[in-house]
């Protein structure tokens, strides 16, 4: 889910990396880094921490990170740890002088890969998937680094976007099934902009040009000049993540042509259409913030029930998912969530979430609303049943954490307490994606198409 940047031919470019960074916070806020170079002095400059973007980059840290080319990183995660080591970029020296990468995704196959190079003699300092591409690249005997980046993509794989700076060049590429969101900008200051969501374009003032292709690497070398495209893998379906149009991106963002926004509010009226012969008698639609209020509105608009704000979000709490304990995931959810007893007591409720993965954020929501004074809280579900693991860059790595696959229905119904519950339906769902493309459904439908 991390978020990753680039930002070539721009004597600004750490600090709008760090800019697009603080738009992409909500992707991971674990640590965040960048690195920077170019103007020919051969050097890459990093600066990384655990924290948010705007507690790590100040004005000692822009004195560091010089250059016109800059790449970064904010990092949730999935693989590696906690600590400050397995924070990105990583920055290594190798035969061809340094290089630094960023990377959102996961690679399924990182394990026999990385034991394979540790018998070979390779030292890893990190425990992070992203390292083995270094001593990939590094092994590589070509003489050129673009030779040396495909050959070391050849022996990966899984769900990734990489950006890797170069002294002179960045290099973006994205997974031959496109599975995690990736796109191309131009900067209105000069030089272009790589970001995983389109959010960033805006914050930084950059025209969007269109989204990297699955399987494409751009090289970018020349300010001025289109990047260079190599297609490095054809013949694979496009499978974007229907997660990222569920909870992952902005709802501001468009990923691969379409409006987060309007997938949101499409499931959410697609949960009102089923509800249509329901003898349930609600009075108000509350969206559990902020990533339900889209699909609340959708609901709201389909069934002509008002639409209300029953629960403040205090915007000083980072996402509960995406912490890395259950312990500080329940402590988020009373810190992040509020209900307006004046608006819901007494009140029958259609409660709008994202997801539901491990139940206990809803078990509380659900909680808190009839200790508020909710006469009813029917709890509606905007994405199908999570009943499989995903490896593809989301953190649910057992099953034994999801709910939906250890109980039924009505017994996740009876734990979260709520009155009634429904999800969407896989069906729901693609009609409200659209049906021009595949999805990567893993979560809900357990398609490993990756092998």
């Amino acid at each position: 889910m991390c978020a990753i940047v680039g930002i070539y031919g721009n004597d600004n470019a750490a600090r709008l990396a760090s800019a697009a960074l603080f738009a992409m916070q909500h992707r991971g806020h674990e640590a965040t880094g960048i690195s920077s170079g170019g103007y020919n002095d051969k050097k890459i400059y990093t600066v990384k921490n655990r924290g948010y973007v705007r507690d790590v980059y100040n004005e000692a840290a822009f004195k560091i990170l010089q250059g016109d080319m800059a790449i970064g990183h904010n990092r949730y995660s999935t693989a590696g740890s906690d600590s400050v080591f397995d924070a990105q970029p990583i920055h290594a020296k190798y035969k061809l002088g340094e290089i630094s990468i960023v990377h959102n995704g996961n690679l399924v196959n990182k394990q026999e890969v990385r034991q394979k190079l540790i018998d070979d003699g390779a030292i890893f300092q990190t425990g992070m998937d992203t390292e083995n591409l270094i001593h990939l690249i590094a092994r590589s005997t070509k003489d050129r680094l673009t030779d040396r980046i495909t050959e070391a993509l050849e022996q990966v794989k899984g769900a990734y976007n990489f950006i890797i700076q170069s002294r002179s060049k960045l290099f973006v590429i994205r997974d031959q099934f496109g599975i995690r969101p990736l796109s191309l900008g131009r900067l209105k200051s000069g030089g272009w902009i790589v970001a995983s969501e389109t959010c960033a374009f805006d914050l930084v003032e950059a025209e969007f040009i269109r989204d990297v292709r699955p399987g494409e690497m751009l090289i970018l070398s020349d300010k001025d000049k289109e990047p260079e495209s190599i297609q490095l893998f054809t013949g694979s379906p496009f499978r974007p993540c229907a997660f990222e149009y569920i909870y992952f991106a902005r709802p501001d963002s468009v990923i691969d042509g379409k409006s987060v926004y309007r997938t949101r509010e499409n499931m959410g009226k697609a949960l009102a259409v089923n509800d249509k012969n329901s003898p349930i008698k609600a009075d108000m639609v509350v969206p559990v913030p902020d990533s339900g209020v889209p699909a609340a509105l959708g609901y709201a608009h389909e069934s002509g029930i008002p639409f209300e704000l029953g629960i403040i979000r205090n915007h000083y709490v980072g996402r509960t998912f995406i912490e890395p304990t259950q312990e500080m995931r329940n402590i988020k959810v009373k810190m992040k969530l509020n209900p307006m007893r004046s608006i819901i007591e007494g009140k029958s409720l259609i409660v709008i979430d994202d997801s539901i993965v491990r139940g206990t954020t809803s078990k509380r929501i659900v909680q808190m609303l009839k200790e508020a004074g909710a006469a009813e809280v029917h709890f509606r579900v905007a994405s199908p049943m999570i009943q499989h693991p995903c490896f593809y860059g989301i953190d649910t790595p057992t099953k034994a954490e999801l709910i939906n696959a250890t109980m039924t229905k009505e017994e996740v119904r009876e734990y979260i307490g709520a009155d009634s519950l429904e999800y969407l339906s896989i069906d729901n769902l693609k009609d409200s994606l659209g049906h021009d493309r595949e999805y990567s459904m893993v979560s809900f439908d357990g398609d490993y198409f990756i092998v």
